[in-house]
């Protein structure tokens, strides 16, 4: 069937026609070259050649120490060398500068510069060669000469395996490769190739291509795209905006360790573990439509804190509570309005999260503008620890759902989070403003509220005082209820960065983990028999006291062996969401409009 192009579109076409033919057409010094060649799978080994355009003599080279992750890690450790020579062929001196920029001598006339370097991160975050596939955050494999960061890029593939495809949602050029208006928007563009399975679809005037990567026995691509069908029209509905004509989702179901997403702002690539996929396929829509609304909150609706990136050092910013955890609190709305979410399982892992925050002692330390500032230590295993940290994630979902309620409530119900991220879209997004971190949320929030709500922000985003949980939920006819329930003890702590090994951070002191030999630092490759991934605390819940756990384990100072002892017990207290005793017909109706992510009709209306 054909689609229909709106006059948004047909102007945004003609657009990217008139820099394909001004790339075409105009002289070679326009535009920076790159070519990928798969070198070596075996080795993960690819070769990286950059044309230079005519400039000056000296031109520098800088490769990003940090991408996709709020994380510095430095991608120049896997450059092998760097050599460059002119048009002619002549050799140009290379000077390192720095561990990732490098300088070139000689270079007016354009350059030839060309380099190995080894790609095997897998996941959504990383960069991975290998004989099944390649998967490229171009940030972490291409380096921009520093003067030219603005101008247009090609980028082409060499060396292709026979049989393997190119996924990406990068417009390709008629003479081959690929074309992007800038260095930024090239590294925005995730890269898949391989045997890829894909499929295609449309829906509200936008067309969506799925690609995955994974072994045939372990998805079902119907489901997938029936599943992708809701998340994109309850967003886009939600939002009251579509911006993009054309969208990429390509999953990884790999069969090892696996978890989480990665926003662009025309794609996501998002990983799962196929065991998992399996067993709970709605972790598939979850992180999902936490991934798709991105392309708003943090792509667009972005705070100044992140602009510009700087590839050379950390960007700090006290804005992830929201542009991170408010955006899951939008997933939540997004898979009950399509139906992904029903209300009893929303309030149940409400509850959850509640209690997630409750039992980090660093929730009375750490605010969640204080968690986003520290978000590039999330690496370190110390950090990690309950009595260090929090999570802006956890936080910042949770104060998505109180600032709605709180919203809610200054303006009688006509207004909610929704109109927040509404304003926000119109007011910054589309206006093609920043905002400014937690105020910028708070203007937005008193502008749809026409109410004072610093208070919300001094105490809880700015602040870590207690939140009166029930005061907030009182507005939908809910309490929050506290038990006592004896559970399963490890005897341990441990947990996985994103794209690192599964790490012990604590030993309980007379455990019997720690009678068993396990150490602090210790890696965690399997858990009964399963591989150690980011699904941890689930595998930890379905343990009852005395069970066996089976640790295979590599020690800190090298070897691998396995571990057995049995789970002991602990108290721990739980959290409940429950109907306030006589509910009231407002709160019946608050509740209904919360839960389709709505403001209320004003009740005069309904007499109409």
């Amino acid at each position: 069937m054909r689609r229909s192009t709106t006059r948004r579109g047909l102007k945004r076409q003609i657009l990217r026609f008139a820099l394909l033919m001004w790339m075409a057409l105009a002289p070679s010094y326009a535009a920076t070259n790159y070519t990928i060649s798969l070198a070596n799978s075996s080795q993960h080994l690819v070769e990286v050649r950059i044309l230079l355009p005519e400039g000056s003599a000296q031109r520098e080279l800088q490769l990003p120490v940090w991408n996709a992750l709020y994380q510095v890690r430095d991608f120049a450790q896997y450059v092998s060398w760097v050599r460059a020579r002119d048009r002619t062929g002549r050799p140009l001196a290379v000077r390192q500068l720095d561990k990732s920029r490098w300088q070139i001598e000689d270079a007016e006339g354009g350059a030839v510069v060309e380099y190995r370097i080894f790609v095997d991160s897998p996941g959504p975050f990383g960069a991975q060669f290998n004989s099944q596939h390649a998967f490229f955050n171009l940030a972490q494999v291409l380096m921009y000469p520093v003067d030219a960061r603005k101008r247009p890029v090609v980028v082409r593939f060499n060396q292709v395996p026979e049989g393997w495809h190119v996924a990406t949602p990068l417009a390709s050029i008629p003479e081959g490769g690929f074309s992007a208006e800038s260095y930024d928007r090239l590294v925005d563009s995730p890269v898949e190739i391989g045997m890829f399975q894909e499929s295609d679809f449309d829906e509200g005037g936008g067309h969506y291509r799925v690609v995955v990567d994974a072994q045939s026995g372990d998805y079902d691509m119907e489901k997938i795209s029936a599943m992708l069908h809701k998340i994109v029209a309850a967003a886009t509905n939600w939002m009251d905006d579509r911006p993009f004509d054309n969208y990429m989702f390509l999953y990884h179901f790999p069969r090892g360790p696996a978890g989480g997403g990665m926003e662009h702002s025309y794609s996501t690539a998002i990983a799962v573990n196929a065991d998992v996929l399996a067993r709970a396929p709605e972790v598939l829509a979850s992180v999902t439509a936490h991934e798709f609304f991105h392309l708003w909150n943090v792509k667009r609706i972005r705070p100044q804190t992140l602009e510009p990136v700087d590839y050379t050092r950390e960007n700090y910013t006290r804005a992830l509570w929201f542009s991170e955890g408010c955006t899951s609190t939008a997933a939540d709305m997004i898979q009950l309005r399509g139906g992904l979410l029903d209300e009893g399982h929303f309030e149940q892992e409400l509850a959850s999260g509640i209690g997630e925050l409750e039992r980090r002692p660093a929730h009375l330390t750490q605010s969640a503008e204080e968690s986003s500032l520290d978000a590039w230590l999330e690496g370190d295993a110390y950090y990690r620890r309950p009595e260090r940290s929090i999570s802006y994630y956890n936080k910042g979902e949770l104060l998505g759902i109180t600032l709605d309620l709180a919203v809610r409530e200054a303006s009688h119900g006509q207004a909610s989070l929704r109109e927040v991220f509404q304003w926000m879209n119109q007011n910054y997004a589309k206006s093609g403003r920043l905002f400014s971190d937690s105020e910028g949320v708070r203007e937005a929030a008193e502008a749809v509220s026409h109410a004072d709500l610093g208070w919300f922000f001094v105490k809880y985003v700015a602040g870590t005082e207690e939140i009166p949980w029930n005061d907030f939920f009182r507005g939908v006819g809910l309490r929050l209820a506290e038990g006592k329930n004896t559970l399963a003890d490890a005897g341990f702590v441990a947990s996985r960065n994103f794209d690192g090994p599964m790490t012990v951070a604590e030993v309980t002191a007379g455990s019997e983990a720690e009678r068993a030999g396990l150490h602090a630092g210790d890696t965690v490759l399997e858990i009964d028999g399963s591989a150690a991934g980011q699904e941890l605390s689930q595998q930890m819940a379905r343990l009852n006291p005395g069970d066996t756990i089976t640790l295979k384990i590599r020690g800190r100072r090298g070897g691998e062996r396995e571990l057995k002892w049995k789970a002991g017990s602990r108290e721990e207290i739980t959290y409940e969401l429950k109907d306030m005793e006589n509910i009231t017909a407002e709160q019946r109706a608050r509740r209904a409009a919360w839960l389709k992510g709505e403001a209320q009709v004003p009740p005069e209306t309904h007499s109409h």
